[in-house]
């Protein structure tokens, strides 16, 4: 919880107990039930509204009233009263407990959670494009005259600043929140306050001048996802001093904003899935979209966007006028994902020989890929079949035929590596969902079955340590102890090479 948060709870606690305990010698205590909506005031006013605070905001209220009429009221009175008085005050006070409850419980379970500081030596600037095909059609659209469009954000090093101004989680948090709460079988407001979760990110900070260029990873998220979904993983690398560009897919990602007010909310799962499926296991008979035969599936198409995204950096390291002008190392370009961007990514090296190095996190590989393998240095990051089941025993999912889709997919073109530029690292007791930053949107993350036994936090480390490791040695030519065998740090990580 947020500081001026704890204030109000405690004030609230405060003019509970006071207004409840007999002040007969100490009446002047009783005042203290006036300082609720103040801090219920200061608090929005400082650190803005959500709506896990309603309750606290809501009691805050009710007790200034009880306390003006406490007040209003002489000191003492007769000690009797009727059946009818006492149950009402019974009620008041078991009605005022459930509030404070409710109060204290809401902000915990769903806080204003913070990211670590990312540990490398530079800051991290942010900076976001609205990016336009104007050759190709948007498919998911019914409109022939609409073209593919999407919103990227990019993250890059920047020095070290004293601004204290950081850059939300989700700007748009409500309109993702409507698309992706209910997927969580949440609220459709549920994940609204998203918009004051703060970064570690300062909105158009300068580039880190240490450096001539740095190189650039392209991100790509899963279904019903968005850009910033594995915020974790990109301040990390990006504070060690990679560029990171996320993307928003319309109609992949959960819901997508644009300049101008407009907003394409996101298939569901239950509509992308045999689309997906036709990428890996293509049927006979292929999905249909707005009159277009797929079939190879979505993936392809999205992996275009990728391509795209190429083309953009391209164009941002050769505008004058901009930032990132000069400073965009495009001989070194590397693209990671988590569930159908790690499907993306990999289609997107398979078919773009600008990628220059492909990390693929706990998914299946498209049918193309492991047909052919990829010519490029590629890690996958993934788990054992007994943790997949084990996650299905928690929150469902992961059927045994899924199970063995992703393993058997993954191995396949794994084993297709050149030698020295093939690395597949299974993490036992790690979760899909702990490859993003679900485990950091609740502390009931584990009891939910959406974090698994290796608990959040240690999954994200040994994520990072080997995207690090596997980006410093195949983008930079660096040794990395990770992956030479030189550290001890991980046990329970099983690293294969090619």
């Amino acid at each position: 919880m947020r500081p001026l948060e704890i204030v109000l709870l405690v004030a609230d606690l405060v003019a509970f107990v006071v207004l409840l305990a007999p002040l007969r010698r100490a009446r002047w205590l009783l005042h203290l039930a006036a300082l609720p909506p103040l801090a219920a005031i200061a608090q929005v006013l400082v650190e803005d509204a959500r709506w896990q605070m309603v309750p606290a905001y809501a009691l805050a209220a009710v007790l200034f009233l009880a306390w003006l009429l406490k007040a209003a009221r002489p000191a003492g009175g007769t000690a009797a009263r009727g059946l009818a008085r006492r149950l009402a005050a019974g009620l008041a006070v078991g009605l005022g407990a459930l509030a404070l409850a409710a109060s204290i419980a809401l902000p915990a379970i769903l806080p204003v959670f913070r990211f670590p500081p990312p540990g490398g030596p530079y800051a991290i600037g942010t900076v976001t494009y609205h990016w336009v095909d104007g050759q190709r059609h948007e498919m998911f659209s019914a409109d022939p005259a609409a073209h593919r469009e999407l919103m990227a954000q990019v993250w890059y090093p920047a020095g070290r600043s004293a601004s204290s101004a950081r850059a939300p989680y989700v700007p748009n948090a409500d309109a993702l929140s409507s698309a992706d709460a209910p997927q969580l079988h949440l609220p459709g407001f549920a994940l609204d306050y998203w918009s004051v979760v703060p970064t570690n990110a300062i909105p158009d900070a300068p580039v880190a001048a240490d450096r001539p260029r740095y190189p650039v990873l392209v991100f790509e998220s899963g279904v019903v996802g968005f850009r910033q979904v594995n915020t974790y993983q990109v301040e990390a690398l990006v504070s060690r001093g990679y560029v990171v560009v996320g993307l928003d897919q319309p109609y992949a990602a959960g819901a997508v904003v644009f300049p101008d007010g407009r907003r394409t909310i996101g298939w569901t799962k239950d509509r992308l899935d045999p689309l997906i499926e036709q990428s890996i296991a293509p049927a006979a008979r292929a999905p249909v979209v707005n009159g277009q035969v797929l079939a190879d599936g979505i993936v392809p198409y999205l992996a275009q966007d990728v391509s795209l995204a190429l083309d953009r950096i391209a164009a941002l390291d050769e505008d004058a006028s901009g930032r990132l002008h000069g400073r965009l190392d495009l001989g070194r370009i590397g693209t990671f994902g988590v569930s159908l961007g790690a499907m993306v990514a990999a289609e997107a090296c398979h078919r773009d020989p600008r990628l220059k190095a492909c990390l693929m996190l706990d998914a299946a590989m498209p049918t193309g890929v492991v047909r052919d393998g990829l010519a490029q240095p590629s890690m996958w990051i993934t788990r054992d079949a007994g943790t997949m089941r084990l996650e299905r025993q928690r929150s469902g999912g992961w059927s045994e035929a899924a199970i063995s889709e992703t393993l058997t997919t993954m191995r396949a073109v794994f084993s297709k590596s050149a030698r020295g530029d093939g690395w597949y690292v299974q993490v036992p007791g790690i979760f899909h969902s702990d490859f993003t930053d679900a485990p950091s949107w609740t502390p009931l993350a584990p009891w939910l079955g959406i974090s698994g036994p290796i608990g959040g936090q240690r999954g994200h480390e040994i994520v990072n340590a080997y995207s690090l490791a596997f980006f410093e040695r195949h983008l930079e030519g660096r040794p990395s102890a990770p992956l030479d065998g030189r550290t001890s740090v991980y046990p329970e990580v099983q690293l294969e090479r090619r």
